[in-house]
């Protein structure tokens, strides 16, 4: 019997779950400091959370124990600012781990569903354009996971005069002369409309930071200021849905020698392709750490299972279609 741990109060608690993820997001984005820095944990899987909270605390005492030898402790180096706290330590499982690459979609049933959610998509944008209610869609994921594809089973579904696509790449010297938000702002959609970002703003977490293209400290204080640039978006009542598209390494492998074998494709590739999979590990950190940091209420991340590309294309669809139905 569990009944007894379960109190009247906390019942009471739960009814104003929404209430305590917005205050609970508003106390660690106002109290996180390099010396007290705040850890977010996802806690729906038990091992995953328990093996997180050890080594926190693990790596914690390891670095407070730098003593001489003779037991004593060092004192706490205060720092010359507050950036964001470190990244979460590296874990054998992670948020990217419980993703589960192994769902599949028939092509009668992926046929099917496709058709009528992209019904559906054209009736919410349309409502959504008359209701003057924005989006912006963000697609990240592997090289060749097939954000492409996605974003154009999407766009397959509006009017034209409803949205714009913007391909992000390395920034020009009239965007590097501004802060890295700057070339985002400016494409931000006017009310009724749809932008999509074919990558985005996450770049500084993970390309320059893998790369070393921004110093610790940039992409450290990357976390806050990315969920506060979000937060602003929300509260503008644009509606704000985030895709990461996870695939294996073994299916990258599989679809980087389809590109090179086949003619059509080989454009898709380039030396930089493949200079990234061999950074696979540090990536894979980078991301866990993205998610982790950077899903919010007002701006979760959705993981999806991307190894077959029909049923990553429904699951962005109905979660897009999803996102605009409650906004309306």
């Amino acid at each position: 019997e569990t009944r007894w741990r379960v109190s009247p109060l906390e019942w009471k608690h739960y009814k104003l779950y929404d209430r305590f993820i917005k205050a609970s997001e508003r106390i660690v984005r106002r109290s996180d400091s390099a010396r007290a820095p705040w850890f977010l944990i996802e806690a729906e899987d038990s091992q995953y959370r328990e093996l997180m909270v050890g080594r926190i605390l693990l790596e914690a005492m390891r670095r407070r124990l730098c003593g001489n030898g003779d037991g004593a402790v060092a004192a706490p180096r205060l720092p010359s600012h507050t950036p964001a706290p470190p990244p979460v330590p590296k874990a054998s499982v992670t948020v990217l781990d419980h993703v589960d690459l192994t769902r599949r979609l028939p092509d009668g049933e992926y046929r099917t569903r496709l058709l009528r959610l992209q019904g559906r998509l054209n009736r919410l944008v349309r409502a959504a354009a008359d209701k003057k209610v924005s989006s912006v869609a963000v697609f990240e994921g592997w090289d060749a996971a097939g954000k492409g594809g996605s974003i154009r089973r999407l766009t397959e579904a509006m009017d034209p005069r409803l949205y714009g696509v913007i391909p992000i790449a390395a920034p020009t010297d009239e965007e590097k002369a501004h802060h890295y938000l700057w070339r985002f702002w400016r494409h931000l959609p006017r009310a009724g409309r749809v932008t999509i970002y074919d990558r985005s703003w996450y770049g500084r977490l993970l390309v320059e930071r893998v790369e070393g293209f921004a110093k610790e400290d940039e992409w450290m204080r990357a976390y806050p200021e990315i969920n506060d640039f979000e937060e602003q978006l929300a509260e503008a009542g644009i509606v704000l849905t985030k895709f990461w598209i996870h695939i294996s390494p073994q299916e990258q492998l599989r679809r980087f020698e389809d590109r090179r074998e086949t003619p059509y494709k080989r454009h898709k590739m380039t030396d930089e392709d493949w200079r990234n999979r061999d950074r696979w590990a540090a990536y894979h950190t980078a991301v866990n750490d993205m998610v982790v940091r950077t899903s919010t209420r007002h701006a979760p991340w959705t993981l999806v299972a991307g190894n077959d590309k029909k049923f990553a294309r429904i699951q962005i669809l109905e979660t897009f279609c999803r996102r605009l139905e409650r906004a309306l």
